[in-house]
């Protein structure tokens, strides 16, 4: 790895440090004219979550032969249609499907799995193909295109994805306002970004050092400061999840000039013991998205938001001898939004009479279709230009 991008990855990698944000210009700007912007929040469901017991279909014989043990019974589903249920933990986002606030894209995958979570969680992420292997994000290749400001695409957790890393831009980690400005304030950092002149940022290396210290120094204060014009008086669950879609909502209320958000919820690697595992992840999905948009329709900004929530891969139809699933494909791919064109049930239900060799459900929407008709119909940009190919595009938005 050059030296460059070996200091490069490192310091955006570190969410809580060096992080590059938001240029001077955009300090001054008032709310007025901020509000507004489509944004989308992406959530990553980590280790791969069972679809079929998320979205069960509740009419088919073979779900129930498959997983004697662990299938969910009529009873513990909300219904969707005839044939199928949702979980019955996921009560707040049975509410917004009933609505017409969401739409539930089946069979969603690409060709040649793998079953790694860090590999397959690399292709989600990059949106390259199984066997090749790309360095930027799609969210991160957005940024490069169209973007001049880091800040557009922020990660609230600790670390940074793959997904939001570009080849110029890369997103910001910024899990808590308070303390990336705290740090920013002591004084070995301070005095060095406020003595820096043009003759330090020449040299390559040491000049981009400095120049990453100086758009902390400035994303910090604007962050931190930007983000309290709205104060949430609404209830999250308390979760580390809950608490990441609550700084979220305040990013979005206080007319921040993002565009893209990013989140996860780990734990459903459920190999093991699945039903109470992941019937109690669901549970704080759904109450901490439930709040999430109950936040966003006080303020009007549900109809500028979508959210997309995904998981590396699905999990094997037969359940295991460990009342769990193993790793599998092909998987659900919800969308949230206000502004949907089609809402529902978007493509045929996963057809458990077509399974491939290792007894996995077959995809046929490729998940980069997913991203495409975001990138063109929401973000209204070049999707071919990011994704470096031209795939179908969808109508849900």
């Amino acid at each position: 790895m050059k030296r460059r991008d070996f200091l490069k990855q490192s310091l955006l990698a570190s969410g809580a440090t060096l992080i590059p944000s938001f240029l001077k210009g955009m300090e001054s700007m008032s709310l007025d004219k901020i509000s507004g912007y489509k944004n989308i929040i992406v959530i990553q469901l980590s280790g791969g979550n069972d679809g079929l017991n998320t979205i069960v279909p509740i009419k088919n014989d073979i779900y129930y032969k498959l997983r004697p043990k662990i299938a969910k019974s009529l009873k513990d589903t909300i219904r969707i249609q005839d044939n199928l249920a949702f979980n019955d933990n996921l009560k707040e986002i049975a509410s917004l499907y009933d609505e017409g606030e969401m739409c539930i894209i089946n069979n969603v995958g690409y060709p040649n799995p793998n079953r790694s979570h860090f590999r397959s969680s690399d292709i989600w992420h990059s949106a390259s193909d199984s066997n090749k292997y790309i360095n930027t994000g799609w969210l991160g290749r957005y940024l490069d295109a169209n973007c001049s400001n880091p800040h557009h695409a922020i990660e609230v957790n600790k670390g940074l994805s793959l997904a939001l890393k570009g080849e110029k831009l890369n997103g910001i980690s910024a899990e808590n306002p308070k303390f990336l400005y705290k740090n920013t304030q002591e004084t070995f950092f301070k005095g060095i970004a406020t003595n820096v002149d043009d003759t330090m940022l020449s040299e390559d290396n040491q000049g981009y050092l400095y120049k990453t210290l100086l758009e902390t120094y400035s994303s910090a204060a604007y962050i931190n400061e930007n983000s309290k014009v709205y104060k949430t008086i609404q209830t999250y669950p308390n979760h580390k999840f809950g608490n990441n879609l609550k700084q979220i909502a305040q990013f979005i209320n206080s007319g921040l000039t993002t565009r893209v958000y990013y989140s996860s919820l780990g734990g459903f690697d459920s190999h093991v013991n699945q039903l109470p595992k992941q019937d109690r992840l669901l549970k704080i999905y759904s109450k901490s998205v439930g709040a999430l948009v109950n936040d966003l329709k006080k303020q009007n900004r549900f109809k500028d938001t979508l959210i997309l929530t995904f998981t590396e891969f699905g999990r094997r139809v037969k359940e295991n001898a460990s009342t769990g699933t193993d790793h599998g494909t092909a998987n659900n791919v919800t969308i949230i939004s206000g502004s949907l064109k089609q809402a529902g049930v978007y493509n045929e239900i996963p057809n458990l009479q077509n399974l491939d060799a290792n007894g996995d459900l077959q995809h046929s929407v490729d998940f980069r279709s997913v991203y495409a008709t975001i990138l063109n119909n929401w973000l209204e940009v070049d999707d071919t230009q990011i994704l470096n190919s031209n795939f179908k595009k969808m109508n849900f938005v």
